[in-house]
Order: structure tokens, then sequence, then C-alpha cells
């Protein structure tokens, strides 16, 4: 017998997803419409309607269940600025109306220019999210004579709320109509938050990418894509690789002539554990910009002391001494570089005399990494 357990895991997952998207949508659309019918009472109780007074048709039309007034999750919202600005992600109208649809045409057309718009929107068919066309909608399509679509693209989640362009096409001209831009963002869940506008004449209307229906089911690591603006899928989203690499090392004595390979035994960190304190050799873990520095001390009359920076037996960088009194004199080198992981990073004594102790740290070798780079 078959039973549920038997599903990969993956695709189990993957309606646990769904059904948890889905309870959070009624969850929203029952409060709202509480809100609604409260709001209602309130503004009958106050005074009544004039009869002759136009209505919202687009909101109003049969088979809509907009909702006029922002929803707000019960999640507690993790990005509310130092203005007190509400982010649009967890703060937004849900807009499902299958009219609006790519794939839906009819002859009883809608007309966006008599919506009240206010504050953000979410767009949804039959419960499922989903987003604008980036591309040219035939007209009479979208419950409207000319579909409105946007142009330029949906913004990555790094780029915040941005601002687009809307075409609306007729007469085979795709952006026949130059409706006023609108801001969008891309939110955490694979989908996105419009700020819709009153077009600019009757009927045109915002539509919604019926294509775009599976970007609703990519998981949490995966992004929705598209080559051609029409066929979507999900993949891996490159996210980028946040490595931390530190270290700083210092020699616990004095050297003296030909070191080959310095020891820096005494590490005071070394985050990432790139630096092995054993063989004084610093192996990079990822491909990216590095910065070294490296130090000597040198106390010898008339001596010079030279150490370099070795990276794959390239020698690359000097920290030269040469003390002409009784003095003692240090000197501090910086390297800045572009490495391939695996790349091995050491300092070699090649000449003179450097002094130091446990306590002096004037022997030291240390890095960082700048940047990834893939």
């Amino acid at each position: 017998m078959w039973r549920k357990e038997d599903q990969p895991v993956q695709q189990q997952f993957s309606q646990v997803n769904e059904e948890i998207e889905r309870l959070k949508y009624d969850q929203a659309v029952m409060k709202q419409k509480q809100e609604d019918m409260n709001q209602a009472i309130m503004h009958c109780a106050q005074m009544q309607a004039p009869r002759d007074e136009e209505v919202n048709v687009t909101t109003l039309q049969e088979g809509s269940n907009t909702l006029p007034y922002p929803f707000s999750h019960e999640d507690k919202d993790p990005e509310e600025d130092n203005d007190g600005v509400l982010d649009p992600c967890y703060h937004y109208s849900v807009l499902d109306q299958p009219w609006r649809a790519t794939n839906f045409s009819t002859k009883n057309v809608a007309c966006d220019q008599k919506v009240q718009w206010k504050g953000w929107y979410r767009l949804f068919y039959h419960g499922k999210t989903i987003q604008m066309p980036e591309r040219c909608v035939k007209m009479d399509m979208c419950g409207t004579h000319a579909p409105l679509w946007l142009l330029g693209g949906h913004p990555r989640i790094r780029d915040g709320i941005v601002t687009r362009k809307v075409c609306g096409h007729w007469n085979r001209n795709c952006c026949a109509f130059k409706s006023p831009p609108i801001q969008v963002k891309a939110c955490k869940g694979n989908f996105y938050v419009y700020k819709f506008v009153k077009p600019q004449a009757c009927h045109l209307a915002y539509c919604a990418d019926i294509n775009t229906l599976v970007c609703g089911r990519c998981k949490k690591d995966e992004i929705c894509n598209s080559r051609d603006k029409i066929n979507w899928f999900c993949k891996k989203s490159k996210r980028r690789v946040k490595a931390k690499v530190h270290f700083f090392a210092s020699y616990p004595g004095s050297l003296q002539g030909k070191v080959n390979r310095i020891q820096f035994s005494k590490v005071y960190v070394n985050v990432g554990g790139a630096f092995n304190s054993r063989t004084g050799v610093f192996t990079a873990p990822v491909t990216g910009v590095y910065q070294f520095f490296f130090s000597t001390q040198s106390a010898t009359n008339g001596a010079k002391t030279d150490l370099w920076l070795v990276i794959n037996s390239y020698w690359v960088a000097l920290s030269h001494t040469r003390v002409s009194s009784t003095n003692s004199l240090g000197n501090l080198s910086t390297y800045m570089t572009s490495l391939r992981k695996g790349a091995l990073v050491y300092v070699t004594h090649n000449c003179g005399y450097s002094w130091a102790n446990s306590a002096s740290n004037t022997i030291t070798f240390g890095g960082s990494l700048l940047l990834v780079r893939r």
C-alpha cells in the first residue's frame, strides 16, 4: 500500500511549504475581511453613501477579493528602518483577481485608473503567489484592452526598493501607453510587492504572469529564473561566500642568518584556521584578494637584515633594515594580492639578525581575506 511517507523527503518538504503558504494566505484573507466588515459598519453608522457615487468597477468586479487595506503578517517585521517605515515585504495588501492573468480574456474590460490604489500589493492567482510579466502581453488579455507589463525586469533582494517603467500594449505597439512608473521590491520567499498607481487612461490594467506560478514553489536556497521571460524555473542561487579569514602570529626569539621558513609559533589570531603554526605556512582557503604584513627588528651595527614574503615559492615582498650605529631599527612591510584557493604563503629570513623575545612581538606575520572571488 502506498503511503505519504514513501515520497522523497524533498517532495514532502515542498508540499509542507505549499501548505504553510496557503494557510498564511487564508489567514490574511480572513483577517482583512473582518477589518473590511468593521470599516463598513462604522461607515454606515455615520452616513449613507450617495447612490450616484462612482464605484470602483475594477475592485468590485465579480471574482475579485482584493483587500483595499494594508495587511500585516503575524511575524515580527525584521526590517524596520530608523524612520519607522515598515518593510512592504511584511505589510502589503493581497491582490487576488484571476482575471488579471495573462491567459484571461473577457469582453467586460477593467480599468485600473478607477482603482483607489493605496500602499503596497502582492499579486496572487487563486491563492498562489504570482508576479507581473516582464515582456509584452497580447492585447485584450488580463481582463482589459491594453495589458500593463513591467519594463526593466524585477529587482534582486539586495537592490531594495526600485522604480520600474510600465508599458501598455495597444495597436501592435508593446509600449503604446507609457504608464506612470511604479515601485517594486523583491522579498525573501521568491515573491515581489508592488506600489501600484493609477494608469494614465482607460482601459489599462496591471497583469499577472500565469507562467510565474512555478516561482512560488522555489525553495529558500533557489531563485526563479527565465531565459525568455516565458518559461520560468527554479535554480540554486549563487550566494556570496562570506568567508572570514584573519591571522596574526609572532616568533618568540631572535633569528640569525638564513632561515628558509620562519615558524611563527605564537599565534594570537587565527580566524578560519588557515595558518599553520607548526610549519609557519598560510594556505589560502578560498580564491580572493588578501593583504599580508610582516615585520622585523634589527640591532646589529652595520649589518642588513632581509625578510621576504614568499607566495608559491616566489619571493614577492621585502622587509629590509640596515643599522648604521648602535641603535635598534624596526620595519613593517605590507603586500596585497589576489590568490587562488590553495596558495601557500610564508616568510623567509634571508640574512642578518632579527631581535625578539617572548613578549616583544617584533618578528611578526599576519594577514586577512579582503574579498572573495569566484
